[in-house]
Order: structure tokens, then C-alpha cells, then sequence
């Protein structure tokens, strides 16, 4: 017989906006949308910026035929005003081996903002990492620093450098070296441009996270606190005896949201690690609503003045939702575990 997973709860650290309801939606967008999720959200220059994936004409099975990137601006992180116009397409990046661009990821380093992205290609998944430069009132322009060769993606940079290095946490897919099976971990990179990537090393292995069997990766990028990088990450297990959970056929996994803390000076040491999902599924847009349910992929970590954060967190891969926590609340699950 199976060996029934546990059902678990999100911490009672965590307070979901309007008791789950999403900020973004596909009836936001001016444009072609079907499912709007996992954002990349910062505050820059007085405003909060989302960068969100776009998947659009759903062929009715289990895939979609566009997937793309769009952007946002709010004055107060819920409320979003969504540009008329797709920010980035695979052809933008002028490389005919592209075919999708997804999951981005902002951080601001230096006064300066940046995205890390996935790309799909007829060769493999890339990581990709870009700055933005604001043009004109027309909108941005994206300059590409670096794409990891296959197969790297789920890539997030720290707001700082450390030791004066630039440092990136990253989930390559290593199905040869693991057995053929998802085993997907978190590691640790270290540039001193951008461009360049090495000194890697891992981080934190899938074993080491008691509510995940399958994978694990980055998910917000890290923000300083007093006592460490506090870090998002997404943990999944899988059930095979899961049915249809969503729009396709069949969906067997459940992602989580789990937090860790890392050491200011040497962030490839862990200083904690929380035991429990921080976010479960657990609300009907999380759990019963969407094209692949039983899934919070958290992207956007924001600290505000108060010491609480806004956590930016993808739905079923339908929907962008948002919860709230205090800082000092997350340090204390990262060190009792």
C-alpha cells in the first residue's frame, strides 16, 4: 500500500490578502491571457514592479501554444495597473532557438534592476539573466547578461554583493546524475560580473527538506535581515495516487512554500531551515480553481518599513496571490527548525 503524505497547513506566521483572493488574474490583462502566475515583484523608485508569466491558447490537452512575460506597476503592491503590451517574447531575445520565456524574477542591485528568467529551447532549458533599462515613458528595454547552458532555470540573484561577488541561487535538472528520476536541488553560484558563473557549489538537497520528495528550488529572491538572508524557496511532493487535479488529465504533484536563513557572509552556510511549509495549498484558488491545482510557487519577497514582508506567490499556475508576514516571524520558524 502507498504511504499516505502528510496534510499539511501553512504556518499561522502568514496572513493570506483577502483570505486568499488573487491580485492578479487573466481578467486584468489587456491583452491575450489565460493563466497569470509566478510573478517577480520588487519596489523600485517609489512604486512596486511585477514582471508575470503569460501561458495563452491552451490546445485544450495539457500545454499552451504562447507563453510569454508582462509587467505591472502598483502604488501599493495589491493593486496593479497592467502595461498594454507583452514586455518580453521569445523572439525579443533574437535567438531562433528560443520558444518560450517564463517564471522572471526581479532584483534591484545597486540602484539597478534585474530579471532572471527561464527560457525553453529546441536544446534544453536555459537560465537567463537581464537588466532593464527605462527608455522613455514608452516602456523598457531588456538587455540579456547571460543564458546558463541546459539544463539550469529557477535562478534568483541576492540584492548585494557579498565578499564582492555577486551570488545567484539556482536548480539545475541533473536527471542523468540523479537516476532518471526528479531530484532537483538548490545550488549556489558565485560572478564578478554577471556574465560569468562559477566557485558553484550545493546548497540544499531535496533530502534535506521533510515536506518534499520529489524537488526543490529557488523562489524569491533573498532579502538582508539582522541575522541573515532570509530566503524563499518552493519544495514539492509527489503522490502517485493522485488523480486529476486541474486541467489535465492528470496532476500528481503539491508545491509548497518553505523558508530558510543563510549566513551574511558566507551564504553557501545554512544557519536554518523551517521543517514546515511556510504557504500550503490550502484556499480554492490554491486547491480547487486553475489549470494545475494543489500548487503555491512563491516568487516575490518584499520587506516594508513596518518589518513585515509581502510574499508574491503563484496559484494552481493560474493565478498571482499575496500574503503577508513579519520578518522577525520567519527568522524563528528558520531557527526553530
Amino acid at each position: 500500500m502507498a504511504k499516505m503524505l502528510p496534510e499539511y497547513r501553512s504556518s499561522d506566521v502568514i496572513t493570506r490578502y483577502g483570505e486568499g483572493v488573487p491580485v492578479l488574474s487573466r481578467k486584468d490583462i489587456p491583452y491575450e491571457a489565460d493563466c497569470i502566475f509566478n510573478a517577480g515583484v520588487t519596489a523600485y523608485k517609489g512604486k512596486y514592479y511585477m514582471v508575470f508569466r503569460n501561458d495563452y491558447r491552451f490546445d485544450g490537452e495539457g500545454a499552451f501554444e504562447k507563453c510569454a512575460i508582462g509587467i505591472a506597476q502598483s502604488d501599493d503592491g495589491i493593486r496593479w495597473d497592467v502595461e498594454n503590451r507583452i514586455f518580453l517574447k521569445p523572439e525579443d531575445l533574437g535567438d531562433p532557438d528560443v520558444t518560450k520565456v517564463y517564471d522572471p524574477r526581479l532584483t534591484v542591485i545597486e540602484d539597478e534592476l534585474y530579471m532572471c528568467f527561464a527560457v525553453d529551447t529546441h536544446h534544453g532549458v536555459r537560465g537567463g539573466i537581464a537588466k532593464i533599462h527605462h527608455v522613455n515613458e514608452e516602456g523598457e528595454k531588456v538587455e540579456v547578461l547571460h543564458l546558463t547552458a541546459p539544463d539550469n532555470r529557477n535562478m534568483v540573484l541576492f540584492p548585494e554583493k557579498v565578499g564582492g561577488r555577486y551570488v545567484r541561487l539556482e536548480r539545475p535538472f541533473p536527471v542523468y546524475s540523479r537516476g532518471g528520476i526528479d531530484r532537483f536541488d538548490i545550488w549556489i553560484s558565485f560572478s564578478t560580473d554577471l556574465r560569468y558563473w562559477g566557485d558553484t557549489k550545493l546548497l540544499l538537497g531535496v533530502e534535506d527538506v521533510p515536506f518534499a520528495n520529489d524537488k526543490i528550488g529557488p523562489g524569491a529572491p533573498p532579502i538582508r535581515t539582522k541575522e541573515g538572508w532570509l530566503v524563499l524557496f518552493h519544495a514539492v511532493d509527489i503522490d502517485r495516487t493522485r488523480g486529476k487535479n486541474g486541467w489535465e488529465e492528470k496532476w500528481q504533484k503539491r508545491y509548497f512554500a518553505g523558508v530558510m536563513l543563510l549566513d551574511l557572509l558566507d551564504p553557501s552556510k545554512i544557519l536554518g531551515i523551517s521543517k514546515e511549509p511556510l504557504i500550503a495549498p490550502e484556499t480554492a484558488w490554491e486547491t480547487d480553481e486553475g489549470f494545475r491545482t494543489n500548487v503555491v510557487f512563491p516568487g516575490g519577497l518584499i520587506p516594508e518599513k513596518d518589518g513585515t514582508v509581502k510574499i508574491y506567490y503563484g496559484a494552481s499556475d493560474t493565478v498571482e496571490c499575496l500574503a503577508t508576514a513579519k520578518i522577525t516571524d520567519l527568522i524563528a520558524l528558520c531557527r526553530e527548525g
